[in-house]
C-alpha cells in the first residue's frame, strides 16, 4: 500500500510546490498506517463501587385507620368462672385451724427451697440424711454402741466385765449371774443370761458360736419352730436392755430373765442326747 501511495504522489506534477505538498501528505499517510498497525491499548478497570448496604425503611405507624372495638361475651364469661377448671384461689382454710397452719407452714417452707441456696440446702440435706440412716444401720447390724457418741457410754465404762475378751465356754455363768443380781446390776445379769443361752444353744449343736457373730446370725441359723421364736423373743429383749441402754428395774429384769429360761426349758425338752450337757436354770 506504501508504494502503491509513493507511484501515485510521484507521478502527478513535478512543481516545486506542489512536490513540498505532496511529501507532507505522503509523510501523513505513512504516519496514519504506522499507528494504524499498532494494537489500541486496554482500558484499566476503574476501582469498583461498593454497593450499598440494604436497610430496609420501618413503615411509620398509621394512624387513621379506626380499629374496630371489640366487646366481651358477658355469658361467655360467667360460663367460663362457673367451670373447675378456671377456679386459681386456693381454698380457704379458715375454717379449721390444724388445716390452715400446716398451709403456712407449707407456704412457709416453699419460699424458703425456692432459692438457689434453698434448693441446694435441701438438696444436698437429703443425701447427708440418707448417708446418716445408711450408716446407722451398718452400726447396728455391726452391733456398735451408736450411743457413746452422744455421751451415753458412760455407764458401760463402768461395768466390771470385759466383753471383748468374754468366752462363753470359759465363764461360770451361774455365780457371775448371781453377782450382778446382788449387786442390782441387772443389765450386765441380762447380758450374762442371755450368753448363757447362747452357749446352750451350742451345746446343743443347734448353733456355732463364735465371738465375731451377730444375734441374727444365730437366728438364721435356727429351724422354724418354738425355739427358734423364743430365741428371737429373748434376742430382742437383750438388744433393748445392752445396745438401747434400757433401765430395768426388778420387775422388767425378770421378764428379760423369762424369756431366756423359756429357751432353755424348751431345750431340756428335747431328747437326752441333745439336753445331757445343759445345766438346768436356777
Amino acid at each position: 500500500m506504501r508504494e502503491s501511495l509513493g507511484k501515485l504522489v510521484l507521478t502527478k506534477g513535478s512543481r516545486p510546490g506542489g512536490r513540498v505538498a505532496r511529501r507532507l501528505l505522503l509523510a501523513g499517510c505513512l504516519l496514519a498506517a504506522g499507528l494504524g498497525t499498532q494494537a489500541a491499548p486496554k482500558p484499566t478497570p476503574g476501582p469498583k463501587t461498593a454497593q450499598a448496604e440494604f436497610r430496609p425503611k420501618p413503615l411509620p405507624p398509621d394512624r387513621t385507620t379506626a380499629l374496630p372495638s371489640r366487646h366481651l361475651d358477658a355469658a361467655r364469661l360467667r360460663e367460663l368462672a362457673s367451670q373447675r377448671d378456671f377456679r386459681y384461689e386456693e381454698p380457704s382454710a379458715s375454717t379449721d385451724g390444724w388445716a390452715a397452719f400446716w398451709a403456712r407452714i407449707w407456704r412457709w417452707l416453699g419460699s424458703l427451697f425456692d432459692t438457689p441456696t434453698g434448693r441446694l440446702s435441701w438438696k444436698y440435706g437429703v443425701y447427708a440424711v440418707v448417708l446418716a440412716l445408711l450408716v446407722y444401720a451398718v452400726l447396728k447390724l455391726m452391733q456398735v454402741d451408736v450411743t457413746a457418741a452422744f455421751g451415753r457410754s458412760g455407764r458401760r465404762g463402768q461395768l466390771a466385765y470385759d466383753t471383748a475378751s468374754e468366752n462363753i465356754h470359759e465363764v461360770d455363768f451361774r455365780t457371775r449371774i448371781a453377782e450382778a443380781e446382788a449387786a442390782g446390776n441387772f443389765r450386765l445379769a441380762t447380758r450374762l443370761g442371755y450368753l448363757e443361752v447362747l452357749k446352750h444353744l451350742t451345746d446343743g449343736g443347734f448353733i456355732q458360736w463364735q465371738p465375731d457373730k451377730t444375734n441374727h446370725a444365730y437366728l438364721a441359723e435356727l429351724a422354724a419352730g418354738p425355739l427358734r421364736e423364743a430365741f428371737r423373743g429373748a434376742t430382742r429383749e437383750f438388744e433393748y436392755v445392752w445396745y438401747g441402754d434400757l433401765r430395768l428395774n426388778a420387775v422388767l429384769y425378770q421378764q428379760a430373765r423369762a424369756s431366756q429360761r423359756a429357751v432353755s426349758s424348751l431345750l431340756a425338752g428335747r431328747p437326752a442326747s441333745v439336753s445331757a450337757s445343759i445345766p438346768q436354770p436356777a
